[in-house]
């Protein structure tokens, strides 16, 4: 790799100075514990809403945070460039995973509030009885584990040879990372789909969709590329990153949202089409459940608000160079992608309409403050970016 004399020198890393988000952090602490101090009184006051309110605060950072592990994923396998400055965000992100774990706890206890199958004895639902061998609380657990064990044992890997690179230099421990990423790229899709099957569909037993899990996975991309844009938006607010993430690199991360934009819309109306134009009831019970009342609305306003909106947006050049625009379309995906999972839980218990409770705020506040809180402290403990990584210095000169 040569350099050139009109390039300015690699810079050798940039850190958050300490009680730098002292103050945010302290509010953060103080939501978080509100968020779930006020879910836990939901839990006894109603548990039948207290479960599908955490489930659906559940599914919602667990897309983002799995979707970020794919991203490393990612740049690993395509040995990317450009995305060098941002991976380490990524990571920091991906390292929230072992907290998910405890938020899984809950559901494990209010099982049976969230998976009717569980409480089926055999022999009364012929449907269900051919689908024992998959359907069965212990598989389900141990299948469970497994997926965490996969997304925080590959993701503490990732991180720990990306940071033994910032120390030494040594390149390689990018050909490390990208051997693990060649095995973590099929576990992954295993982990995520059958995830979303397990968590997700397994609240609609009965129903099943082959594109499911690529249709979570669609969501939880496109959100976590946006996510990455307003993190790495406010930390150049903070005044960091300044010399390293340009227009450039948002211009790419701005045609990533666009193009799972467009999959996302492209796999849910496959999904949509093919199983209304078979319709046959085993398969459209989900999808007439969701066109009642006020479900039809809500769907119609995640049609628009997912795709057009933003569609029309992101195919114009100027919004994706502007660090601040681009902020705002991918905090509206976010929030899509939030509405996208209420969609997909909430019908299960309230079939005849939309019926929000303050319930299905606080496990989100709770969970999303208390998810902020460690992801200041994980990015102070390290350089914001990669700082020895052997392609840093293409990643700088990144144009599109």
């Amino acid at each position: 790799m040569s350099e050139r004399s009109d390039v300015a020198p690699i810079p050798e890393g940039e850190f958050i100075e300490s009680n730098r988000f002292a103050g945010l952090s302290t509010i953060l602490a103080l939501l978080g514990l509100i968020g779930l101090g006020l879910s836990v009184v939901g839990a006894f006051v109603s548990r039948h809403q207290f479960s599908f309110s955490w489930l659906f605060a559940f599914a919602f950072y667990f897309t983002l945070i799995a979707g970020c592990f794919f991203w490393i994923i990612v740049h690993h396998v395509t040995d990317a460039e450009w995305s060098v400055v941002v991976r380490r965000q990524l990571e920091n992100l991906a390292m929230l995973m072992p907290l998910m774990v405890l938020f899984f706890v809950p559901i494990v206890i209010f099982r049976h509030h969230l998976y009717e199958w569980m409480n089926i004895p055999l022999g009364h639902d012929p449907v269900l009885d051919s689908k024992r061998a998959y359907l069965n609380w212990h598989f389900f657990l141990v299948r469970s584990i497994f997926y965490f064990v996969f997304f925080i044992g590959a993701t503490l890997l990732f991180r720990r040879f990306s940071i033994a690179q910032d120390r030494d230099g040594n390149p390689g421990f990018t050909l490390k990372m990208r051997k693990l990423a060649f095995v973590a790229l099929p576990l992954f899709g295993l982990s995520l789909t059958f995830g979303a099957y397990d968590w997700l569909l397994g609240i609609d037993y009965h129903w099943f969709s082959t594109m499911w899990g690529v249709y979570i996975f669609a969501g939880a991309a496109g959100s976590s590329m946006s996510l990455l844009v307003l993190v790495t938006a406010a930390l150049q607010r903070a005044g960091y990153l300044k010399e390293t993430v340009t227009t450039e690199h948002y211009h790419i991360m701005g045609k990533w949202m666009l193009s799972f934009v467009v999959f996302w819309a492209y796999i849910g109306f496959s999904q949509y089409m093919l199983i209304w134009y078979a319709n046959m009831p085993e398969e459209t019970e989900y999808f007439i459940r969701r066109n009642t009342e006020s479900w039809n609305a809500l769907s119609l306003f995640l049609v628009i608000g997912r795709f057009f909106i933003p569609f029309a947006i992101l195919l114009l050049r100027s919004p994706k160079k502007k660090p601040q625009r681009l902020s705002l379309i991918a905090g509206w995906i976010v929030f899509m992608q939030m509405v996208d999972l209420y969609i997909v839980i909430l019908p299960a218990l309230h079939g005849t309409g939309v019926h929000v409770t303050v319930w299905d705020f606080m496990p989100l506040l709770g969970m999303g403050a208390t998810l902020a809180f460690f992801y200041l402290r994980i990015a102070a403990k390290t350089s914001l970016f990669p700082n020895r990584d052997p392609r840093l210095l293409e990643s700088l000169r990144t144009t599109n």
